[in-house]
């Protein structure tokens, strides 16, 4: 009786996604059917093509919106959000639209320089340096300033040390200086006790190194604190020359221990504490303009919504009391469920 209420709970979900993926295309169609004026003529089949890419990008989080559109013509401050975890893309954060976002105000005379806002607990260790490599391109130009709301943790410190000054809310979490390599899951004892096997055939010893079917070895457990060393080296370095103290000290603090705005502030981590009007008045302040020389313009990544994610959105509480369901969703489904986090990573909230 459990087994068919199961199984009919399973297809009417399965039933409900194909549902929702069909509007999800016909909303995308018409969202791009109504942003042709704006757009280049182009061929039924080139437009199809487009279409399909742009569904598939939103099925893995991504968005058709690549570039943030400035519409101030006067001179202003940007507030540049960055939210979430810091990865390729996921309903709150996306990495081309950022990058892209940073170069389109570093081109604009009437951008007077970028305020990051940051509530994250960081991410991936390549996309944190790529963004905080950017930001120091910006800063040949204008200057950069970072304000933290409740978590600026691991990459999201690593990316406001590329800021000229770093203010913190009193209420904000931060430091967790530190990295994870990788996480393993071991299986082996668990399955040879029911009677389960398992084998990947593979070439070099250490190729199927952290897969749940083999117990890791000292040499591989090696292997991966050696990378975690190189990325902490890297990670201590930026923090010792941004904020212009010594890497031995650095690294005293650097255990991955989070800390309060005010252990922080104590600790040289950051510059002030204050709220967000504070930031913004500092700038002026350090900038050398009055209070009405401009306006504070938001940049905020938006995803694209539609019915499909939106019915996603009580989705995992169908996965939670139905164990196994999720293993037969697709990885797109998958991942706007429980995004993956990359490794190597600055990431707080394991």
């Amino acid at each position: 009786m459990a087994n068919k209420k199961y199984n009919s709970g399973l297809i009417a979900f399965v039933v409900i996604i194909a549902l929702a993926i069909g509007i999800s295309i016909y909303q995308t169609a018409s969202e791009n059917k109504n942003s042709s004026a704006e757009k280049e003529t182009t061929s039924g089949s080139d437009s199809n093509a487009e279409k399909l890419s742009q569904l598939l990008e939103s099925l893995n989080g991504k968005s058709s919106k690549k570039k943030a559109k400035i519409k101030s013509t006067s001179p202003y401050i940007a507030r540049l959000f960055i939210t979430g975890t810091i990865q390729d893309a996921n309903q709150t954060y996306n990495q081309e639209w950022l990058l892209s976002t940073i170069d389109e105000l570093k081109e604009d005379d009437n951008n007077l320089g970028i305020i990051l806002f940051i509530n994250s607990p960081g991410g991936g260790v390549y996309q944190s340096d790529e963004v905080y490599l950017k930001l120091l391109e910006y800063k040949e130009d204008k200057p950069v300033y970072a304000y933290m709301a409740s978590l600026a943790a691991s990459g999201g410190y690593y990316i406001a040390c590329a800021a000229d000054k770093i203010m913190a809310n009193r209420n904000t979490i931060t430091g967790s200086i530190g990295v994870i390599a990788g996480q393993f899951l071991d299986l082996t004892e668990l399955m040879k006790k029911y009677g389960i096997n398992s084998e990947t055939v593979h070439a070099g010893r250490n190729k199927n190194m952290g897969n749940y079917n083999e117990p890791i070895t000292d040499e591989q457990r090696a292997i991966m604190q050696s990378m975690a060393d190189e990325c902490y080296e890297q990670f201590t370095g930026i923090v010792a020359e941004s904020r212009r103290l010594n890497i031995d000290y650095v690294q005293s603090l650097a255990d991955g221990r989070i800390y309060t705005a005010k252990q922080a502030k104590e600790n040289k981590l950051i510059d002030e504490i204050g709220s967000w009007e504070d930031m913004v008045s500092l700038f002026k302040k350090d900038n050398e303009l009055e209070e009405d020389d401009c306006d504070v313009e938001d940049f905020e990544y938006q995803m694209q919504q539609n019915f499909y994610r939106y019915f996603l959105g009580s989705a995992g509480s169908f996965l939670n009391k139905n164990a196994g369901v999720k293993d037969v969703l697709p990885d797109a489904v998958q991942n706007i469920i429980a995004p993956n986090i990359p490794f190597p990573a600055y990431y707080y909230g394991f």
